[in-house]
């Protein structure tokens, strides 16, 4: 990739609209732009100031494209930190593509995905965890990953990383000092201030890394199996959370064959239903199948939803249901599972009565009592989902982890730093600790780009759109 060289791509998303952006990034944006457009008032826009948007039209040898806007950011005050040209056309796809090609032909190369970003970059814009975050960015499509991806691009996680690594690197310096004054046996580093530095950096990355399980899952979205017996209304449970008719319902047990999934936003939070086969002994080959998958969609779900019909636990022994919900806390125990009694519209007065009877003795502290067909109790549903999520730390605007990549580097520099603690506490030389001190420095910097190479940029960017 040629980083001298003036790019261009469509910064709006392809397809017909009613007005695109076309953006031009690197030093000569300004004058292949000026080449192309004629301005209303006759200005000649390399002569005009930074952040200043001039009406006029696109042509080429009198042929007129489009009347547009162009907006002028200069160099570096841009988001690329280069010159930057923004041309604001009418939204036909010809008219883009026509304007694309002329600026290709005036010199302009088309931008890779991301390239803009890494410019930014580059030009020290923003950090390696920012561009990252811009991403995240684009892609949130629900309130509590916008404000994970916001907080991140704002830079708090890179502060509190910075710092850690600014704080760490004096102690480092120190060090090494030692290590050239090693004949004189003088200690240049103070060891208890040390000592308090590490379990202050020990504390911050533990409490990073801590944030990551909530992180992924609300970056990804929350994963919720609907479990239980043909028959019990799972399917009817999905369609009456999504609020449409997304599962086929049918009084044939065992209509359900493979999972269904679908998501939805509670309160800020995307959650991922997923709706699976009725659990029961069957012969039949490719329901056998569906179950099987059932019980690998509880285990990759953070939330398991048990269904019970409830005119089914008033007919048969309560402690049947017991051992069912037993069998699944035993098979996975850190999952948090919620009781399900479903069709209670079903049911007369007398049997209301028997069913409270049976609830209270099987004594299931999460049990919620619903009609998915009519709709009853999918707010209390709802809410008792989202009693699951700990967002104290986004309402406290706290640092979330949602990057692997960060994930990764964080368990690395921590395991440093417990290293250079051991070795601190065991009275190791100072040129050991030393080289578990350079390496937790290089682990900071992997996170915010101080230390990084082509390869790790090209993953990186790779997943970028075109044009960011």
């Amino acid at each position: 990739m040629m980083y001298n060289e003036t790019i261009v791509a469509l910064a709006t998303p392809s397809g017909a609209g009613a007005v695109a952006i076309i953006r031009i990034s690197g030093k000569n944006a300004i004058t292949i732009a000026s080449e192309v457009f004629q301005s209303v008032s006759n200005k000649d826009i390399t002569q005009q100031k930074t952040h200043t948007i001039h009406l006029g039209t696109i042509v080429e040898d009198h042929k007129i494209f489009d009347q547009v806007l162009v907006s002028i950011f200069k160099n570096p005050n841009s988001y690329t930190g280069e010159d930057v040209i923004e041309i604001s056309c009418h939204g036909s796809t010809f008219i883009q593509q026509q304007i694309i090609q002329l600026l290709v032909r005036k010199g302009c190369r088309i931008a890779q995905a991301g390239e803009f970003t890494l410019r930014a970059f580059l030009n020290g814009k923003i950090d390696l965890s920012q561009a990252e975050a811009v991403a995240d960015l684009i892609s949130s499509d629900n309130e509590a990953s916008h404000q994970i991806a916001m907080q991140q691009m704002r830079g708090g996680f890179s502060n509190e990383i910075s710092k850690l690594r600014e704080e760490l690197l004096n102690f480092a310096s120190l060090i090494e000092l030692e290590l050239d004054f090693a004949e004189e046996d003088v200690e240049f580093a103070d060891r208890t201030q040390f000592t308090e530095l590490l379990n202050r950096i020990e504390f911050v990355l533990k409490r990073l890394i801590d944030s990551f399980s909530i992180g992924n899952v609300i970056k990804n979205g929350i994963p919720v199996a609907i479990v239980g017996e043909p028959n019990v209304g799972k399917s009817t449970l999905l369609n009456a959370l999504l609020n449409e008719e997304r599962a086929i319902v049918s009084e044939i047990a065992g209509t359900t064959r493979d999972t269904i999934e679908d998501e939805l936003v509670i309160g800020g939070i995307g959650f991922r239903f997923i709706d699976t086969a009725g659990i029961r002994e069957t012969i039949d080959v490719v329901e056998r199948v569906g179950i099987k998958k059932t019980f690998e969609k509880i285990e990759q779900a953070q939330v398991v939803l048990f269904l019970i019909d409830s005119l089914q636990l008033i007919i048969d022994n309560d402690t049947t249901v017991k051992i069912e919900i037993e069998k699944i806390k035993n098979q996975f125990p850190q999952k948090p599972l919620i009781v399900v009694v479903n069709k209670v519209d079903s049911l007369n007065h007398k049997q209301t009565e028997i069913l409270l009877e049976k609830v209270s003795i099987i004594n299931y502290p999460l049990s919620i009592k619903i009609s998915a067909k009519n709709k009853t109790g999918i707010d209390e549903l709802k809410n008792t989902l989202l009693s699951f999520v700990n967002t104290g730390a986004l309402r406290n605007n706290e640092t979330i982890i949602t990057n692997t990549r960060h994930y990764d580097s964080l368990l690395k520099a921590l395991e440093e730093i417990q290293k250079v603690k051991f070795g601190l506490s065991s009275n190791l030389s100072s040129d050991l600790m030393a080289i578990d001190i350079r390496q937790a420095l290089y682990y900071f910097g992997e996170i915010t780009g101080e230390v990084t190479n082509d390869e790790l940029l090209g993953n990186i960017f790779a997943n970028f759109c075109i044009g960011k």
